[in-house]
């Protein structure tokens, strides 16, 4: 059999790329220039919120560090030993830009935690009672819909009232007042892909139930799940804040942002706004970046919502 050369001076066709889904899934997200720069706002909090201990020019909560006479120092101000507060000092003479630092770290640390054990029991509940149907099903959506007919705060208020302040009682509550909206969303997703082929083949077949529901079907309910969660981190930060600026969510010795702009409140009518301003922005812009990112991702992932 002859072999067939190519012919010289012959260019042959570009091969296209593969389209693999993380790079179309990349592709459709980079269309929204305001889910970019969420996305980029976002990480710069968490890489400020990561290396915070080594990029802060102070510890705001290490006394030996702080001097009382450069308290309620104004922006730009600098202290007899040459320090420059960028964004001003507090009354205990902290730097505002180092407590900010500090707050990010507790802020996203409680939202992440929260947020991550509420989907942990949450897919666990509505899973099941999809699965399960029936009684269970109807008992369990029962539990779900009377924790969602109260309001979080309300709830959030009595738990802490009755547990006390702590950084993992905060997580506790926000985990309760949680779980319930991951609860419902994989409970209605799951409905739908409870009723198809491949569930009933994969029965037919002789799987454990286990297996079927974390192996076939979880997989197709995780992409609203996504979604979700990322609002909930959101929330739970906004929640959190609310707490620590109530005085029953974390204690002083836990920097949040919401623990910052509480300790400013009775000073913003004396003119020393910089105190709360400045953690407000930081805690409005960290918020605003997490849903500018979860809109873009309930786009991406929702194939009903693509152009």
């Amino acid at each position: 059999m002859a072999t067939v050369l190519p012919h010289e001076g012959v260019e042959s066709a570009p091969v296209a790329p593969v389209e693999t889904p993380w790079r179309r899934f990349a592709a459709d997200f980079l269309e929204s220039p305001l889910a970019v720069a969420g996305l980029v706002v976002l990480l710069l909090i968490v890489g400020i919120a990561l290396v915070a201990p080594f990029i802060s020019p102070q510890n705001p909560y290490d006394l030996n560090q702080l001097d009382i006479m450069d308290g309620n120092l104004p922006p730009g101000a600098k202290s007899a030993p040459g320090y420059i507060y960028w964004l001003g000092s507090d009354d205990q003479g902290r730097d505002m830009l180092s407590g900010i630092f500090y707050g990010l770290r507790i802020s996203l640390g409680v939202g992440v935690s929260s947020a991550v054990l509420a989907l942990a029991i949450g897919l666990t509940v509505g899973l099941f009672a999809a699965y399960a149907g029936g009684k269970v099903e109807g008992f369990l959506m029962r539990v779900v819909d009377i924790q969602l007919s109260f309001p979080a705060i309300l709830v959030a208020l009595i738990l802490l009232a009755v547990l006390g302040e702590g950084t993992w009682k905060v997580i506790a509550a926000l985990v309760t007042v949680q779980w319930a909206y991951y609860a419902r969303t994989v409970r209605g997703t799951a409905l739908v892909e409870r009723r198809k082929e491949y569930i009933e083949a994969a029965l037919c077949l002789g799987l454990s139930h286990r297996r079927v529901m974390f192996r076939h079907l979880l997989p197709n309910c995780l992409p609203p799940l996504i979604v979700v969660a990322t609002v909930q981190v959101a929330h739970a930060i906004a929640l959190e804040a609310t707490l620590s600026f109530l005085g029953i969510g974390l204690p002083i010795t836990s920097p949040s942002l919401g623990l910052l702009i509480a300790n400013g409140f009775e000073y913003l009518l004396s003119g020393k706004y910089w105190i709360s301003f400045f953690p407000g922005v930081a805690l409005l812009v960290t918020i605003v970046s997490i849903n500018l990112v979860g809109d873009q991702l309930r786009d991406v992932l929702n194939p009903r919502l693509q152009k």
